[in-house]
């Protein structure tokens, strides 16, 4: 009997990842917040209540951080023995340390975070990174062997700490970074260079990203607070040295 996998909270990314795994689940899908009844068709799917979502062997957390802690303990009582819990959110210590508190001692739990998306994504999954954490059960080699042998990702298999202490730089501060250039509204330009081309395929990766994800990098990742101002203090010596400098140079 093939492997029963739920994904709760069907949002872009969730919507995205429904393709990757179908060869390998049974894939159901519970989503509170749209119709997902054309997504079932199209992808064979079945669409479930919450219920029924938790009684799974498999079931991915999916929905903005932000309501993690309230849909862990929803689905707490509903969860049997043996259920693997994993978890996609772009942060991991505040997420799976609510899981381990929350869920019963009876199920696995495993954080991942994906380091892409729908845009980095489009053309394949093949080679892209995935951070793993192993947070209870014993089931994180496991879920790192699928992915690397089955999906064909690169794993980094780390600690929800490590993580989001590296991901403060690599998300935090290159979705600020894109935030500041998008509000800039800059105008169209035809006389480029590669490092600007560079820059504007950077900024093109996560502007269409949701304000939810936003808030939730820069504001739920303990170590991204520091990076932001590490950034904004060296913005401002490099202004205040420029000043300087024209003041010489005029």
């Amino acid at each position: 009997m093939a492997t029963k996998l739920s994904v709760l909270g069907v949002g872009s990314f969730g919507e995205f990842m429904i393709p990757h795994l179908l060869p390998y689940f049974h894939v159901y899908a519970h989503e509170p917040h749209r119709d997902i009844s054309a997504l079932s068709g199209r992808y064979c799917i079945t669409a479930i209540g919450f219920e029924q979502a938790a009684d799974a062997d498999v079931v991915v957390l999916a929905p903005p951080v932000q309501e993690i802690e309230a849909v862990a303990r929803r689905l707490a009582p509903h969860l049997r023995p043996g259920t693997l819990v994993l978890d996609v959110c772009s942060v991991k210590v505040e997420p799976l340390r609510l899981l381990a508190e929350i869920l019963p001692a009876h199920c696995a739990i495993v954080g991942t975070h994906p380091l892409f998306g729908p845009q980095s994504g489009r053309n394949g999954i093949a080679g892209l990174n995935i951070s793993v954490c192993e947070v209870r059960g014993g089931r994180g080699p496991h879920v790192a062997a699928f992915l690397r042998d089955e999906l064909k990702l690169t794993v980094i298999e780390t600690s929800p700490e490590e993580h989001d202490r590296q991901l403060a730089y690599v998300q935090g501060l290159t979705h600020l970074l894109a935030r500041i250039i998008v509000d800039m509204d800059m105008p169209a330009v035809t006389q480029t260079t590669a490092t600007f081309d560079n820059l504007k395929r950077m900024v093109d990766i996560v502007r269409h990203d949701s304000e939810q994800l936003f808030r939730a990098i820069e504001n739920r990742n303990p170590f991204v607070e520091e990076v932001r101002q590490q950034f904004f203090r060296s913005a401002t010596r490099i202004e205040t040295r420029l000043h300087a400098q024209y003041r010489k140079d005029v």
